[in-house]
Parts: structure tokens; C-alpha cells; sequence
């Protein structure tokens, strides 16, 4: 099969099949007497196995530890555990992440209600006071300050941003 039918049947596209056997991931298919790539079924089924590591959202590397614990089958499979251990700790985390942003945001959205001119806007004006380095209501009253005990303008201290 050509790169197109086997991107089709994997839904991947081309260019990231192409990728996939620059770094390893897919070993290169035999070249037909046109230069055409000849895909066999065992393409296929690592294909489709990268494409459901990285639908469980597993980075590259681990994919490819992942395939190469698959072409060792004699190895002990508490890498395998491990692996999938790490990741799901990931996960979890930022679960906790995204949890603690829709709680921000929810507290944002709490200062705005109605119809009204922008220049009245709660959101608006919060988001404002955070890029002035000023409290705002979705991460709190604490304003960061530099060294010299000057308070840092755009400094948001739960957003991770920092002014250079």
C-alpha cells in the first residue's frame, strides 16, 4: 500500500508518517521500481498502535520506549508499568492544573453580569489590574514584588509569568 492509503487507514497524515520513520518509529518501507514506499501490514499495525499512544496523549519518547519493549518481548514488563505509571501521574497533574484554571476563570466571570458599556466591564478591568501587577480576583490578593521590594509590573505569581 502507498502513503496515502495507509495514512487513510490509520488517519495520520502523510508528512507525520514521513516523520515517524525519520526518528525511528516506523521502519522504512521497500522501494518499488517506481520510488513509490510500499507500506506492508505490519506498518499498519505500528501505525495505528503509535497513533493510540499518542491519542492517550504520550509523548514521542515513550512511544518509542513503548515499541521497543513490543519488538523485545522477553523483557521484564515493570518498564512497561513504570511507563504508564509516570504518565498517569502527568495526567493527574494536570488535571489538578486545569481544575485550579476553571476555578480562575469562574472567579473572573463572577465580575461581570449583564449589558453594559466594555468600559465597564469587571473582567476586563481585572485583567488590567493582574497585567499591572496589581490583585486580582482570580489569583488572589497577593501582588509579587521584586528583590527591592518593588511590586512587578505584569507579575501574576500563580500564572508562572514573569517580566523580564
Amino acid at each position: 500500500m502507498r502513503i496515502g492509503a495507509l495514512g487513510q487507514a490509520t488517519r495520520v497524515d502523510p508528512e507525520t508518517i514521513r516523520y515517524y520513520e525519520r526518528i525511528g518509529l516506523l521502519p522504512a518501507p521497500v522501494r518499488r521500481a517506481n520510488g513509490y514506499r510500499a507500506y506492508g501490514p505490519a506498518h499498519l499495525e505500528r501505525l495505528a498502535f503509535i497513533r493510540h499512544c499518542r491519542a492517550l496523549d504520550m509523548p514521542l519518547a515513550d512511544v518509542q520506549r513503548l515499541l521497543h519493549l513490543l519488538d523485545h518481548p522477553l523483557d521484564d514488563c515493570q518498564d512497561v508499568d513504570r511507563l504508564i505509571d509516570t504518565h498517569l501521574a502527568h495526567v493527574q497533574g494536570k488535571l489538578q492544573s486545569l481544575q485550579a484554571l476553571a476555578q480562575q476563570l469562574e472567579q473572573l466571570r463572577g465580575r461581570c453580569h449583564g449589558q453594559h458599556a466594555t468600559a465597564e466591564c469587571g473582567i476586563l478591568h481585572e485583567l488590567v489590574a493582574a497585567a499591572q501587577g496589581e490583585s486580582c480576583v482570580c489569583h488572589g490578593n497577593s501582588v509579587q514584588t521584586s528583590q527591592k521590594g518593588r511590586r512587578l509590573r505584569g507579575a501574576c505569581p500563580e500564572s508562572g509569568y514573569e517580566p523580564e
